[in-house]
């Protein structure tokens, strides 16, 4: 400022060329004549830059808007533009702005960190083409409330997202998570598979059968085919996972939950906004809801009888979770206790047999190796 007032009076000295006094000063002659004019027409001249905001903004997010974004953005705190864009529009709003324009709006409220801009990479997915034909299960990680630890089992519909099961629970045990999935069998119906990880209560990586278990056992008999994630590899169940992110960031963060009811007085609120109001990136910013529909298969009443193929060789677990086929003992899961399993022969392999348990395959005997 103080260059430009000292140019400013030199030039009206006119003591050497205006060019030249340019020059001298390393600025453009329309430069020069800009500040020498402005001096002339506003003796109380600061010299400082002007604002070069236009003095309308047609196109400017209305405060109504920005209020309506600020607001929905307070209430889902881990809710970028696209969501935020997607729900207003979905409300009813009319001129909603693009979803960088909301970023731009929070970034300018301090609502939204620098960091947080652009961290939803795209992946490849894959997914099921109908809802129901693959269930991903998992518990996420306890954490403490003010009585006791709360370890959410959640339940993902790989096809829609669909969260089936969000429930609060104080263990693992079998008993119960047998009940939650029995209510939740009765009201969406079965589905066609189950994916788990190895722990419990649905296996274990260096049990006989690949980690079967009472639970998994009642899952086969009811019809429901069950796998399991490989080891250490937890992208397996990759959907119920970025689903227990998005549960600690929307509701777990920040919050203390009294005891298990408190704790599931805040999950069924979310799970509704999750399901039908929370657009989701990988379905086109649809909610989950819009592409489930419960499953046509029903829960039955009683468990079905075990039934085999003529072909196959049946042969009962005994007590000491072992089954006899052709002078072999072979070891199987302690579930399968008084069970019928069934050996049966694998088609071109002489001497080689597949080990099932109704439709679910436990291994393989090779007769030829013995």
């Amino acid at each position: 400022m103080s260059l430009r007032r000292e140019f400013v009076e030199l030039a009206k000295t006119e003591g050497i060329p205006f060019g030249q006094l340019c020059e001298r000063f390393r600025i453009s002659r329309p430069t020069g004549y800009k500040w020498l004019n402005r001096a002339l027409s506003d003796p109380q001249e600061s010299f400082s830059d002007r604002s070069r905001r236009p003095y309308t903004t047609p196109g400017r997010t209305s405060a109504d808007m920005e209020y309506e974004v600020i607001t929905l953005r307070r209430q889902h705190e881990a809710w970028g533009g696209r969501k935020i864009s997607q729900v207003l529009k979905n409300r009813g709003h009319k001129d909603v702005p693009a979803p960088s324009t909301i970023t731009h709006i929070l970034h300018r409220y301090g609502l939204i960190e620098k960091r947080q801009t652009g961290e939803g990479a795209i992946y490849q997915r894959f997914e099921h083409d109908k809802p129901n034909q693959l269930w991903q299960i998992d518990f996420k990680g306890h954490f403490a409330m003010q009585t006791g630890r709360c370890g959410p089992l959640t339940v993902l519909d790989d096809y829609s997202r669909y969260n089936v099961v969000l429930h609060a629970m104080h263990s693992t045990n079998t008993i119960p998570v047998k009940q939650v999935l029995t209510d939740t069998f009765q009201l969406y119906g079965l589905p066609y598979r189950i994916n788990a990880d190895n722990g419990q209560p649905w296996g274990g990586p260096r049990a006989q059968g690949h980690g079967i278990t009472q639970l998994t056992v009642w899952l086969i008999r009811l019809g429901v085919k069950v796998s399991f994630s490989r080891p250490a590899h937890p992208q397996t169940n990759g959907k119920d996972e970025r689903f227990h992110r998005t549960l600690k960031a929307e509701v777990l963060k920040g919050k203390t939950f009294r005891d298990l009811t408190h704790a599931q007085k805040a999950f069924d609120e979310w799970r509704a906004i999750y399901n039908y109001v929370r657009p989701h990136d990988a379905l086109g910013l649809e909610v989950p809801a819009s592409r489930y529909q419960p499953s046509p298969r029903p829960f039955p009443e009683y468990l079905p009888d075990i039934e085999y193929s003529p072909d196959d060789v049946v042969v009962t677990v005994t007590k000491k979770s072992e089954a006899r086929f052709k002078k072999r003992r072979v070891a199987v899961s302690k579930a399968l206790v008084g069970l019928p399993i069934a050996f049966r022969p694998v088609h071109n392999e002489d001497g080689v047999f597949g080990i099932y348990f109704c439709h679910h395959r436990l291994g393989e005997l090779d007769l030829r190796l013995l």
